[in-house]
């Protein structure tokens, strides 16, 4: 999971694997500050990693977020299997995701995105921001209330063969 800090990374995790507090989860942006594991299944892993962008901390604290995350997203790493590249709905796509998602091509590392907090907008504004992303693979997800989660189960299903269920045992 990679995006802005406060995107709604940890939230997204908290909510595909059906336990609300797995993850920690804050409205200050910047707090998850180190790469954290979350074992799915018998044999997958969703990592969240640290947000870029505004954060709280110190600007040295956030300058070792990069070089963190870039070891981490490395073509030498067989394990990794995708990204889901996490786009604020409100806010769209900047620079940060377009470098981003270079990176992630030149790394060759299969990548999606979904379009987070899509709650918060009304249906026309969704649909520009989904326009606007200009990606094959995009969802729309609102991780607070569960909706739009199908694309992305279907896609960490695809890159760790692991079935993503809604906690009454429903599939996305």
């Amino acid at each position: 999971m990679l995006g802005r800090s406060n995107v709604g990374k940890s939230t997204l995790i908290n909510r595909l694997v059906g336990r609300r507090g797995l993850a920690r989860t804050s409205s200050t942006p910047g707090r998850t500050r180190r790469i954290h594991f979350y074992k799915v299944g018998d044999r997958a892993y969703l990592v969240d990693l640290p947000g870029y962008g505004y954060a709280s901390g110190s600007k040295a604290e956030r300058a070792a977020f990069a070089p963190l995350v870039e070891s981490y997203l490395s073509r030498s790493r067989a394990s990794l299997r995708g990204a889901l590249v996490l786009v604020d709905a409100r806010r769209g796509a900047g620079d940060g995701e377009r470098e981003l998602a270079r990176y992630l091509a030149e790394e060759e590392i299969p990548a999606r995105a979904a379009l987070t907090k899509c709650d918060k907008l009304g249906r026309g504004e969704l649909e520009r921001a989904r326009r606007a992303l200009a990606a094959a693979h995009v969802a729309a997800v609102s991780a607070d209330h569960g909706t739009g989660l199908a694309p992305v189960a279907a896609w960490l299903r695809e890159w760790s063969g692991v079935e993503f269920k809604r906690p009454d045992g429903a599939s996305f």
